[in-house]
């Protein structure tokens, strides 16, 4: 295991909110090595001193489960460097103190990867070490092209990881589990029986507090190319041969690869985005998206992005997945639903219409639901409607501890590949070109609503939602 840490952008939240803590779960679980060296670089005027200060300010609000002697323990791990990480000289000199191999961890925003990595290039990381990026890889199919040449001139690819820590979710990695060790789901698992898909991802959280950054993002960039793809992925994948990280990065791109590009017409038609205006949740007011600070109103961000995608293969042909995302929501709703097709035949007459039976796999809070018809109490010939739910088992290490673990231990089943990361700006590129031209209206909802009133009748290839 790799026993060195260097965080590139080391002043930025994602560090202090994300991954101290989780380097402070790791340690609390015995999984670091005794000796471990935390190394941050950053542009800020601090020493060693400061940083801790500004650290340990901030993970004072991570979750009670992370004791206070795990959290002193990576604060006294930590030393800071004040250094321009994308200059290759300042870069070297803090590398030069540094013999055996490291991860090199950017925790920059996308535009400074370029920079980053070959200031690293240049100063001649030690052989065997890891360089990890956060997503969004690129913000384009162009652009992740590029990132990825760029990346394989200066790293083997087994060097590289590309995080998404939807990956490192525990109810996440439940999907693979429940797919393939339950037998009775499988023979079920195709377009004879599966009407749609819909995997849901709303918030009532606001883009207050980050909307500099998401405003040069938005919902489509932000959630559906890297996120729910991943989730499209692992519900639609053909069925692993053994778990490893070349079996089940293989079968997620095979799925990808499937996922027939929209043409023009069809993003007009199976395509919707909205802005979250003034409105209410609970009782606190929100301001309209565009009154946020750091917001441009003539982007036109959206904050609510909705796609309907096909995969063109033989198991899933003609079966609508509905992948759907928004800020400023009534309320979080974070599932995926599988809608089977309705009984063939109805037996009870067409005065009992049985509703077609609906699988649910809910991310946050983690739980598994299905929702099956039965003779109503007394009733031979009426129907009822039962909920069969269970909670999924969610311990363990946290997403972000989870993957860093990874990292540190060199196993790539749960990072992002080349080719994957490319496969999925393919899917949203015609998407992003047709928003960007205006062939698809960016609509208007209030804050504390359920989004577009438009969204409810999205065309899922010839059938509504």
């Amino acid at each position: 295991m790799l026993d060195t840490l260097l965080i590139f952008g080391a002043s930025g939240d994602l560090t202090s909110r994300y991954l101290m803590p989780a380097l402070a779960r790791l340690h609390q679980a015995g999984q670091l090595p005794a000796r471990f060296r935390i190394v941050g670089l950053a542009r800020d005027a601090w020493d060693t001193d400061a940083f801790r200060r500004h650290l340990e300010q901030q993970m004072a609000q991570a979750p009670p489960a992370i004791l206070a002697s795990a959290r002193a323990a990576v604060l006294a791990w930590t030393e800071y460097r004040q250094v321009d990480v994308t200059d290759r000289r300042q870069v070297a000199e803090a590398l030069g103190g540094i013999a055996n191999p490291l991860v090199a961890y950017l925790a920059l925003p996308p535009a400074l990867f370029k920079p980053a990595v070959e200031a690293l290039a240049a100063g001649r990381l030690p052989k065997g070490s890891k360089l990890v990026l956060e997503k969004p890889f690129g913000t384009d199919l162009a652009s992740a092209q590029e990132l990825n040449r760029l990346l394989h001139d200066t790293f083997p690819e087994p060097d590289v990881f590309r995080l998404d820590h939807f990956l490192g979710k525990q109810t996440v990695q439940n999907i693979l589990g429940f797919r393939f060790t339950n037998r009775i789901f499988e023979p079920l698992w195709n377009t004879q029986h599966i009407e749609r898909v819909e995997i849901i991802w709303d918030e009532t959280l606001t883009a207050a507090g980050r909307a500099s950054f998401y405003d040069g993002t938005g919902a489509l960039r932000d959630m559906i190319q890297n996120h729910l793809l991943q989730l499209l992925a692992l519900i639609g994948m053909e069925p692993l041969q053994s778990l490893n990280e070349r079996q089940l990065r293989d079968r997620k791109v095979d799925v990808l690869r499937a996922v027939r590009r929209l043409s023009p017409d069809e993003v007009a038609r199976c395509t919707l985005r909205g802005r979250y205006g003034r409105g209410a949740i609970g009782e606190r007011e929100i301001l309209p998206y565009i009154k946020e600070g750091g917001v441009d109103p003539a982007r036109r961000t959206e904050t609510f992005a909705q796609v309907v995608l096909v995969i063109d293969n033989w198991r899933w042909a003609g079966v609508p997945f509905l992948l759907r995302t928004g800020k400023a929501l009534n309320r979080d709703r974070r599932v995926i639903a599988i809608h089977f097709k309705p009984v063939p035949h109805l037996a009870f007459g067409q005065q009992s219409q049985p509703q077609p039976n609906v699988l649910t796999i809910e991310l946050d809070p983690d739980r598994i639901g299905l929702a099956i018809n039965v003779n109503a109490p007394g009733e031979l010939f009426a129907l009822d409607r039962v909920e069969l739910e269970s909670p999924c088992g969610s311990g363990g290490l946290p997403a972000y501890a989870r993957l860093l673990l990874d990292v540190l231990q060199g196993d790539l089943t749960l990072s992002i590949r080349d080719d994957e990361a490319e496969e999925s700006w393919r899917i949203v590129e015609p998407i992003l070109e047709s928003w960007a031209e205006d062939r698809v209206p960016l609509l208007e909802y209030p804050a504390g609503s359920a989004g577009p009133p438009e969204a409810e009748q999205t065309v899922l290839f010839g059938k509504a939602s």
